[in-house]
């Protein structure tokens, strides 16, 4: 499975942008699929998952009422709306999908989109 972002870019604090992530590959029994960040100097944290189905997502406490995580599985992509944008909002962003069947496991990540809010 490759995972390929994009949407990153500058934007001035309160902006929006819209990140996608489009899965290729053999990308059957792809389950549960997130957005982390990596901000410079410090490690890799969740930003939001989503389960395969889309019916239950996660946020981190810094991101809740501004980033909204979606999915649309004919597509096998996987999307991040940010609003209202902060400075501290500043990182790359990576992709993150899991697959699993029966007696197995894979985790995969993309190469990541960088994503600066300026103040």
């Amino acid at each position: 499975v490759q995972l390929v972002e994009s949407g990153g870019g500058l934007v001035q604090a309160g902006g929006s942008l819209r990140l996608s992530c489009a899965a290729s590959g053999k990308t059957f029994k792809i389950n549960a699929m997130g957005w982390y960040r990596q901000a410079p100097g410090k490690q890799r944290e969740l930003v939001a998952t989503i389960t395969s189905a889309g019916s239950s997502t996660n946020y981190a406490d810094s991101v809740k009422g501004r980033f909204t995580i979606s999915r649309d599985n004919a597509k096998n992509t996987i999307y991040l709306q940010m609003n209202s944008l902060k400075p501290e909002d500043t990182a790359v962003y990576y992709c993150n999908a899991d697959q699993d069947g029966s007696g197995w496991y894979r985790n995969y990540w993309g190469q990541g989109t960088q994503v600066t809010v300026s103040s």
